[in-house]
């Protein structure tokens, strides 16, 4: 029997994550449908609802979801309470559980993939969202020496701030205070800012030489913030594409008690993503 799993989001058509977990499932020898699901934050409870009468049996949940998908969950994992964000939903009799994967995927990403030493870096996170919400944990957890958190909505950083519970570590800024911050030798962006524009406008100073620079997204999305870190002369620069397929790895593990094996797919998505720029 064909099992049923989604992505919801919105807008999602773009998301890679069908094509990984079909990948995934070929991989593994399971039988499983995964689609993507556009709902808008008003109809997002209603289609997971929907999702779920029609044998749903697990999502992963993207932008601008991940808060809400929480207050669905009847139970939590760790890492998605402590995040108060989930991105991977499983059905468990008549209750969905949520989980958070992403800071998972993305330690193991940077510190895997790429072989970098997150210990004693002080970062700046750049957004207090749900995608915020879930790495900043596992920054915590892999040893940064110090987390400042800069937020369009100041009330969302300090939230965000609090709910990690380590105010030795964890700081807070407003946006205006960010020529005035000093520098940092991580600087990872979780925010939607500099889409659909040419210039991703941040103060060059905050990145220490050779800094480390992160865009949690990928593909366009990413370039703005990734041609600002260029320009500032982070090395290295990475996108969120890594994180992406091992956080999605994770999702697959909770759903069906097995992870796959990442490299190879993740190999074919940066090879199609390079020849796709190339293109341009």
């Amino acid at each position: 029997m064909t099992a049923h799993y989604a992505v919801f989001g919105h807008p999602v058509a773009h998301s890679l994550s069908p094509r990984i977990h079909a990948a995934f499932a070929k991989q593994m020898g399971i039988a499983m449908e995964y689609v993507a699901i556009d709902a808008s934050p008003a109809d997002f409870a209603s289609a997971v609802s929907a999702f779920a009468t029609v044998g749903g049996r697990g999502a992963n949940v993207t932008l601008p979801h991940k808060e809400r998908a929480a207050a669905l969950c009847s139970q939590l994992s760790e890492r998605a309470r402590r995040a108060g964000a989930v991105n991977t939903l499983k059905r468990v009799g008549l209750q969905w559980h949520g989980d958070n994967t992403d800071g998972e995927g993305l330690v193991r990403d940077l510190t895997g993939r790429h072989g970098l030493d997150l210990r004693a870096r002080r970062v700046l996170l750049l957004g207090a969202g749900g995608a915020a919400r879930g790495v900043a944990p596992a920054l915590l957890d892999a040893g940064i020496q110090e987390l400042w958190i800069v937020n369009r909505t100041p009330e969302k950083a300090d939230a965000l701030a609090d709910a990690l519970g380590q105010p030795d570590r964890v700081h807070t800024r407003y946006l205006a205070d960010l020529p005035n911050l000093g520098n940092y030798d991580m600087i990872v962006n979780a925010t939607s800012a500099g889409r659909g524009e040419a210039d991703f406008k941040l103060p060059f100073r905050l990145a220490e030489a050779r800094a480390l620079a992160v865009d949690l997204s990928y593909g366009e999305a990413a370039i703005p913030f990734l041609a600002w870190a260029q320009a500032a002369g982070c090395e290295p620069r990475i996108d969120g594409l890594g994180m992406l397929v091992e956080q999605a790895a994770e999702s697959f593990a909770i759903w069906h008690g097995q992870r796959p094996e990442t490299d190879e797919v993740y190999a074919e998505l940066r090879a199609h993503a390079d020849a796709l720029h190339t293109a341009d």
